[in-house]
């Protein structure tokens, strides 16, 4: 069965989800985050090999991953992280942090560890003006940029904030 693709919705969560959104996708992203780069690594989730050769052929042509001979005869390929690649690790640390919290089992996965003192890195919410750590509880939900000048129009908050704990403009 063939999905719809979001890559032409007015949305960069859509657009996100086209590209990385099946969760095998998601779990070869994070192998790589943690080191793997060869064929065999990847497998160790349990993927099928025609599902992993389609999912890194979509990520190597989305650019997010660069696939490298490493061996001549037989040609054998790696695949490392490119930049684009590297800049989905808060994604994958945010989806590791809420299953941390909010499902239940073990937890093999490794630990995202500040270098400097040892200690657990936290995923949160920053200005991205002035760089200050914000709460959930200061974060409200505004129309998106160059919207239509009616939704820039402002507005006071409609009240508490919601069940997410986002406040609505």
């Amino acid at each position: 069965m063939r999905r719809a693709s979001l890559a032409q919705l007015p949305c960069p969560i859509a657009r996100t989800l086209d590209l990385v959104g099946e969760w095998w996708t998601l779990l070869i992203v994070r192998d790589a985050l943690f080191g793997a780069r060869r064929f065999d690594e990847f497998k160790t989730t349990g993927i099928a090999d025609n599902v992993l050769t389609a999912r890194l052929k979509r990520l190597v042509d989305a650019g997010i991953l660069e696939r490298r001979q490493y061996q001549i005869r037989p040609n054998r390929f790696e695949y490392v992280l490119t930049d684009k690649g590297r800049a989905l690790a808060p994604v994958v640390a945010a989806l590791r942090y809420w299953g941390t919290e909010w499902t239940t089992g073990e937890d093999q996965s490794p630990r995202l560890m500040h270098i400097a003192c040892g200690h657990d890195a936290a995923v949160g919410f920053a200005c991205a003006d002035c760089g200050r750590t914000v709460a959930m509880q200061e974060i409200q939900i505004a129309p998106a940029r160059g919207a239509a000048a009616e939704a820039d129009r402002p507005r006071r908050p409609s009240g508490p904030p919601t069940s997410s704990g986002l406040r609505r403009r």
